[in-house]
């Protein structure tokens, strides 16, 4: 049976649990591909899937046939983004409302940005600047169980990883009851925030690990630059003897890369592995395939 809880389903699980993030198909070309993508992950069981929420509610409508097929075409049990950038209360409460009258139980707050195309894009004045006050509104007004980001590398925005630390006790404190971390290319990086989440106060709430395979160098260079996520020296020379042009095998990189980060985790007890799919399904596949071979999961 599926927990739509994550917090409660969190507090059931012995192995880690595992999650696949998507985001609503821009055209009916990527729809089209993304049914198939569908179809070949949902039979890995994964103990939950999130969908986005596009900048400023771009990809309001989007994110709701999105949410309602996944839940209610595929069975799975899905978690909604609610990026609250630039939309003011009315429109937050609407969008919540509809989630709440699908069935979503868990919320993942963020605060978002600006649409990448923001011309003619006027942010709502009373729109909220932080996620943790879109924390406080939601559980101030709703049921449900709440989520929010965490910056391993410290967010791109922020002015020390200690002050970004700072602003994560915030949300929790503010209600988040779970924690999805950015991704990283040095488990060292999500060891060290491990260690700064408990030196600064925050020890019972669970921290999943964000995990994105390499998908191609130009995906890898973009997202980077977007996400502030350093790429390693080993990343770097390993990927310097592909040819970028041979997606096979930058692809095998990636999974190689990945697969090895996750049995690390695993090993080192992580809560949950939450993998960034890019709507793409071959990658994270071969990945559980080789750790539930290895009976990690």
């Amino acid at each position: 049976m599926n927990i739509a809880n994550i917090a409660d389903l969190l507090k059931g699980k012995k192995k880690p649990i595992i999650s696949l993030e998507f985001f609503p198909p821009r055209d009916n070309k990527a729809a089209e591909r993304f049914e198939g993508v569908i179809d070949t992950l949902a039979p890995l069981g994964p103990d939950y899937v999130s969908v986005t929420f596009g900048a400023g509610g771009s990809t309001r409508e989007g994110s709701y046939q999105l949410v309602d097929k996944l839940k209610n075409e595929k069975g799975l049990n899905v978690v909604a983004y609610l990026a609250g950038y630039g939309i003011g209360p009315d429109d937050i409460t609407s969008i919540l409302n509809n989630y709440q009258q699908m069935g979503i139980e868990t919320i993942f707050a963020i605060r978002g940005d600006a649409p990448r195309d923001a011309e003619g894009f006027t942010p709502h004045p009373e729109s909220f600047s932080y996620a943790s006050d879109l924390l406080v509104f939601i559980k101030k007004n709703y049921q449900f169980c709440l989520g929010a980001a965490g910056y391993p590398e410290g967010h791109c925005e922020a002015e020390s990883k200690e002050k970004d630390l700072e602003y994560l006790k915030g949300k929790v404190n503010s209600g988040a009851q779970y924690i999805v971390s950015q991704y990283f290319y040095d488990n060292r990086y999500f060891y060290d925030f491990l260690d700064r989440c408990q030196g600064i106060g925050i020890n019972n709430t669970p921290i999943l690990a964000g995990v994105m395979p390499i998908y191609s160098v130009k995906m890898m260079e973009a997202l980077a630059r977007l996400c502030g996520a350093t790429i390693t020296n080993q990343v770097r020379e390993g990927l310097s003897k592909i040819s970028p042009d041979d997606k096979k095998a930058v692809a095998a990189f990636g999974v190689d890369l990945a697969t090895a980060q996750c049995k690390d985790l695993i090993k080192k007890g992580v809560r949950g592995l939450h993998f960034y799919t890019m709507n793409r399904s071959a990658s994270v596949i071969e990945i559980i395939r080789r750790l539930k071979e290895e009976e990690m999961l």
